[in-house]
């Protein structure tokens, strides 16, 4: 045997041993890195159908990360009243909400426009596509990183009905009525005569009960009679014409999302968008069998028709461009919004 063949076996054999070490020493890194464990404040009761998705999103992004990715879940109000989550995740009371985005829009004139449009998209699945095929995700983040927060992702679902203690049976009926709007919603609404009281969802079911308001939009018709608005609110409205697309949204302190690695923010992005498709499924089986429930409840259901709704959308639209209080951001979500809604046909 040569020199030259001991040499070259010396280094094979120091070369596998290496492999081997390595290989060993793979798990014990990954078994040895930090867990993160984040709180997260959800818009929702517990219990109920939406807040059971949100369990399924924190017990999804800590399966996509082994168990390394701890989001402790916490009902609405549960850490802090709703109304004070942004300013509470912004300060880093806590790493991330489930929030409505258009609570804030009076603050950031662009959260009008990424929470839902009236009179706008028919279809979840538009509203969606707006999100991730025409640069909607990457507007929302903008909006959002000067107050120290980064977007996540939306979930997206469709109509909000209008639940209302009088008969309201065509778009002329809403002059004069008090009624519980958020966002873009409390604007136009406002344009069509309703003095607007805008409320956390908390505190819908007071607000009617106690006869604060007339009318309200709270969330999905499931949600709302797990809520108990069957017992306070007799009349049903739909199509929800004032949020027909509903789009809520994962929220973290930046800093906080800043230091995660790569691996944690891609699981919380696949976990939103997974839970974003399973509860819209949920609520269209689950609203075809609720509405036998409100009706068994005394309720009536009163559809609008469609060609009332269209009437009214010029109006509507009037209202979308003041929302922008001539905001650069907001304005350029508006323009691509209505860009989408003409390719779609839903505008001239």
């Amino acid at each position: 045997m040569t020199q030259k063949t001991v040499a070259r076996r010396a280094m094979l054999k120091s070369a596998l041993a290496g492999a081997a070490v390595a290989g060993l020493a793979a798990p014990k890194l990954a078994s040895a890195q930090a867990t993160v464990t984040w709180r997260m404040q959800a818009l929702w009761d517990g219990g109920t159908t939406p807040q059971k998705f949100e369990e399924q999103f924190v017990a999804r992004v800590a399966e996509l990360t082994g168990g390394r990715f701890k989001i402790n879940l916490f009902a609405a109000g549960q850490i802090v009243p709703a109304a004070q989550a942004f300013d509470a995740v912004r300060g880093g009371a806590f790493e991330m909400m489930k929030t409505f985005d258009g609570y804030e829009a009076g603050k950031i004139p662009s959260f009008a426009f990424t929470s839902t449009i009236p009179f706008g998209f028919a279809e979840s699945d538009e509203y969606e596509a707006w999100f991730y095929e025409k640069g909607g995700l990457e507007m929302a983040r903008q909006a959002y990183a000067p107050a120290g927060l980064h977007y996540i992702a939306p979930t997206v679902y469709g109509q909000e009905p209008l639940h209302s203690k009088v008969p309201i049976r065509k778009i002329a009926d809403l002059a004069g009525k008090k009624g519980r709007f958020v966002g873009l919603a409390s604007s136009v609404m406002g344009a069509f005569g309703v003095a607007v009281t805008p409320l956390p969802t908390g505190e819908v079911y007071s607000a009617l009960d106690k006869g604060v308001v007339d009318m309200a939009d709270r969330g999905d018709l499931t949600a709302n009679f797990e809520a108990g608005l069957a017992e306070v609110a007799k009349f049903v409205i739909v199509p929800g014409f004032h949020q027909p697309t509903t789009a809520t949204a994962y929220v973290a302190n930046r800093a906080a999302h800043d230091k995660l690695p790569a691996e944690f923010k891609a699981a919380l992005v696949v976990a939103a968008r997974e839970v974003s498709g399973a509860l819209r499924q949920r609520i269209v089986v689950n609203d075809a069998a609720v509405i036998a429930k409100y009706q068994a409840k005394g309720c009536e259901i009163i559809r609008f028709s469609a060609a009332d709704v269209a009437a009214a959308r010029p109006k509507a639209i009037e209202a979308w461009r003041a929302a922008t209080k001539g905001d650069a951001l907001a304005g350029k979500i508006l323009d691509s919004q209505i860009a989408f809604m003409k390719e779609l046909g839903l505008l001239a």
